[in-house]
């Protein structure tokens, strides 16, 4: 019997309610760990990588900021994708064409072919989270969305943290970057296979789920009150906050081992290990927040406690920030960097945003909106952090920016408005 006819012809069985729901998750965020450790993987290997094509810090920006022009322009068409196609079967057919791409890196010959691996695979990553995002609003009650969706989304700072100690080991045990591309690039594929095997899109359709789970998910419209809506103010505010966070993170994802390297004198064990753990720090504070925005909601209205949360997340991750270029002393760099990226992933409770503001039928949708804003910050942060270096020899003028930009995610985040009513923006959103 194939899979397919599985999912339809395997009734759910009616017993103590079953608990697939948090295998979903846990399965979705354990591939988006892998997925963030293939895209990681350029930034720790770029030292390695640049002494080979001699490649300027303005050629690196570019070859950095490469995986974010497709994963971009193809954030939308992704969502939608999601919502016309099923998150599963995205999901599947995107993560091997990914990993095939990952592959094909180690088999680059200078920059340009470098930079085509990385658009191909910006290409075929860009439609996960939205999927991702989907299947919580269909496999999550409403009272665990933020714990669920800031799971899966802390895989992004657990893949940058794993990738920065499994990359550095692959170079130094293989003898060369390339390898390192190669076997990280095929074992997505396997995995991919294996989680396309067990998700699906609805709790009904799974062959281990039971009446009394599907029940508990499935909470009655009239009991979830009144959306905010796709109001302009709200959509604004989204896209500018999103923007404002991502280009904080994106900034330290691909640049952050080379300021390790080369402003803080680092060598290639030290950085992964630092990046390690700064980015397990970021790991652990997105996990946080979606406990936190879960337990808070029980006892403040979901507009105050959403507003705490990114208030906070914002004013001390900008605060790391302006500090960073004040001290000397490498290991305080690092533990500044800890505590900024700790609160700053804060901003993954973005992705309980879209399950808040859109209709069922139009979640992947808003999510690829979303997304979208957050990953152009991705093609703009490593040129113009290049171009900064190169004109001032010093991170200290990307700090600034960088600092500037968690102050935008800091105003716009307390601009959302996570409850109340608005005219909802069409199909324009």
């Amino acid at each position: 019997m194939s899979i397919e006819s599985a999912e339809t012809s395997s009734p759910p069985r009616k017993g103590a309610a079953t608990n697939v729901r948090w295998s979903i998750v846990v399965i979705l965020f354990l591939f988006y760990t892998v997925n963030c450790i293939d895209r990681a993987a350029l930034g720790v290997s770029l030292p390695s990588i640049t002494e080979d094509f001699h490649l300027s810090a303005t050629v690196q920006g570019v070859v950095l900021s490469a995986f974010f022009w497709a994963y971009c322009l193809l954030q939308i068409p992704g969502g939608m994708a999601a919502d016309r196609f099923g998150p599963r079967k995205v999901i599947g057919v995107a993560a091997t064409i990914w990993g095939l791409f990952t592959a094909s890196a180690g088999l680059a010959v200078n920059g340009f072919t470098l930079i085509l691996s990385r658009i191909g695979l910006g290409a075929f990553e860009a439609p996960y989270m939205a999927s991702a995002s989907k299947l919580v609003a269909n496999w999550m009650p409403p009272k665990r969305r933020a714990s669920a969706v800031t799971l899966i989304d802390s895989g992004a700072p657990l893949g940058s943290a794993i990738g920065g100690l499994l990359i550095a080991w692959l170079i130094s045990f293989t003898g060369s970057w390339r390898w390192s591309f190669v076997i990280i690039g095929l074992t997505t594929v396997l995995i991919g296979v294996l989680v396309s095997l067990y998700i699906r899109n609805r709790p009904a359709d799974h062959p281990f789920t039971n009446q009394d789970e599907v029940d508990l998910i499935e909470v009655p419209s009239e009991e979830l009150g009144e959306k905010p809506g796709l109001s302009a103010p709200n959509v604004a505010a989204m896209v500018i906050g999103r923007l404002g966070w991502a280009m904080v993170f994106w900034g330290l994802v691909t640049w952050g081992p080379s300021y390790l390297s080369s402003a803080r004198g680092m060598d290639l064990t030290s950085m992964g290990f630092a990046i390690f753990l700064i980015f397990l720090c970021g790991a652990a504070g997105e996990i946080l927040s979606g406990i936190l925005a879960d337990r808070l909601q029980r006892h403040f209205p979901r507009n105050v406690s959403f507003k705490l949360l990114f208030g906070g997340s914002g004013a001390l991750s900008l605060a790391a920030l302006i500090a960073l270029p004040f001290v000397e002393d490498a290991n305080t760099a690092v533990a500044l960097l800890c505590v900024g990226v700790f609160f700053n992933l804060f901003g993954g409770l973005y992705w309980t945003i879209p399950g808040m503001l859109a209709k069922p039928d139009r979640v992947g949708l808003v999510g690829g909106v979303m997304n979208f804003a957050g990953t152009s910050a991705g093609i703009v942060v490593p040129i113009v952090a290049g171009v900064l270096l190169d004109l001032t020899g010093g991170y200290t003028a990307v700090l600034v920016f960088l600092s500037g930009a968690a102050a935008v995610y800091l105003v716009s985040s307390l601009a959302i408005n996570f409850e109340g009513s608005g005219k909802e923006v069409e199909a324009r959103a």
